[in-house]
């Protein structure tokens, strides 16, 4: 299937209304303009998709600053999603974000996006009746909560990947290296309709599979390796990921530690997935997974947090860690991928792509997990 072919079969994509959410904000905490500056939130409330560009947010004006390489995109992209903001073109942005504050005197900056030459810009060239604030997460918490049209796109990509891993499955045979089944994958994706890959796709064999970023290399895999393949695809700007963990050789290939650590890991991913659910705290779903393999006494070989959310990034809100108390909702996108990683040996990661219900949750990945006994 086409790139286009794979658009044309999904729902609209419209931003009506997500200027608002802003403003409500905006409201709650007393201020007077927004500035927008991470990419992938201008994508979200504009349609934009340029790599230069702000938005200015006030309770009357919506603006999209950009640079005049984007005078023709900019207008025509807003167009089709249904955007209002105006565009203004300014290759420094923020001169031309200053002219579209107007008269505002609170006005909020993104600190996790802004860089100290871009701060330092600000000071140079707004009034001294200006406060800029600075604000955390305020556009990435709001487009963490996604719209069937945004749900649509992440479980497309979801379903080709599906289609691809089944695919690829075959080569998982030892002599192949990791870097053809890594080559394999991403060709797959895009053949099948995807823009691409979500991500740089994770192949790790053998020892290589105890790093969870394991890129892939010119290792040939062996029998009884474990492979950690953790792949993605995007679909129209929107990411899905899933990790898949198998056995080279097959089942009677298996030594009693990969049975051990695989049996344990699926068991905890299973106990994460049944405990996403609204109003619950993020962290809760972490200790479900995580309690099963301290319990295990494998607690010092899983080392990263459980989940986070995915959408345009494929690292969003919210994220699902020991410590993070963010609630539940409807809509929110968040992966479950437990793993124990053994050093010089191997490891194993589990990973499904969950979108929040309003009674639980629902997979958007369906590839099969791998089950094996013992040889």
């Amino acid at each position: 299937m086409t790139n286009a072919a794979v658009l044309a079969s999904l729902p609209p994509l419209r931003v009506d209304g997500r200027v608002d959410k802003l403003r409500a904000v905006m409201r709650d905490q007393g201020l007077d303009a927004f500035v927008v500056s991470g990419l992938s939130s201008v994508r979200w409330l504009t349609g934009f998709t340029g790599s230069n560009a702000a938005v200015v947010v006030t309770p009357d004006t919506f603006t999209l600053v950009t640079d005049g390489r984007y005078e023709t995109q900019a207008p025509a992209q807003l167009a089709e999603v249904g955007c209002t903001a105006s565009v203004v073109l300014d290759r420094w942005l923020v001169s031309g974000a200053v002219g579209a504050i107007g008269s505002a005197r609170r006005v909020a900056l993104e600190a996790d996006v802004v860089t100290w030459s871009v701060l330092q810009r600000w000071q140079g060239e707004i009034s001294a009746t200006v406060e800029l604030v600075p604000t955390h997460r305020i556009p990435a918490e709001l487009r963490a909560v996604k719209d069937d049209a945004e749900l649509a796109r992440i479980a497309k990509a979801a379903s080709i990947v599906d289609g691809v891993l089944a695919d690829v499955e075959s080569l998982l045979v030892p002599g192949v290296s990791e870097r053809a089944i890594g080559t394999a994958l991403d060709d797959g994706i895009r053949a099948a309709g995807a823009s691409g890959p979500g991500y740089d796709t994770i192949v790790g064999s053998g020892p290589n599979a105890a790093l969870p970023h394991a890129r892939p290399t010119d290792r040939v895999m062996e029998a009884g390796d474990l492979v950690v393949i953790d792949v993605g695809g995007l679909v129209d700007g929107y990411r899905s990921d899933m990790t898949r963990t198998f056995v080279i050789g097959g089942p009677d290939a298996a030594d009693d530690t990969a049975v051990e650590i695989h049996s344990l890991v699926t068991r905890a991913q299973a106990a994460g997935v049944a405990a996403v659910r609204p109003g619950i705290e993020a962290r809760e779903v972490d200790e479900a997974c995580r309690s099963i393999i301290r319990d295990a006494g494998h607690g010092d070989h899983f080392g990263h947090g459980t989940g986070h959310g995915v959408g345009l990034d494929i690292h969003e809100l919210p994220s699902v860690h020991a410590t993070d108390t963010a609630i539940l909702q409807p809509g929110h996108v968040l992966t479950v991928e437990p793993g124990v990683y053994l050093p010089g040996i191997g490891g194993v990661r589990v990973e499904d792509l969950v979108v929040v219900t309003e009674t639980g949750c629902q997979p958007l990945t369906s590839s099969p997990k791998l089950h094996f006994s013992p040889s």
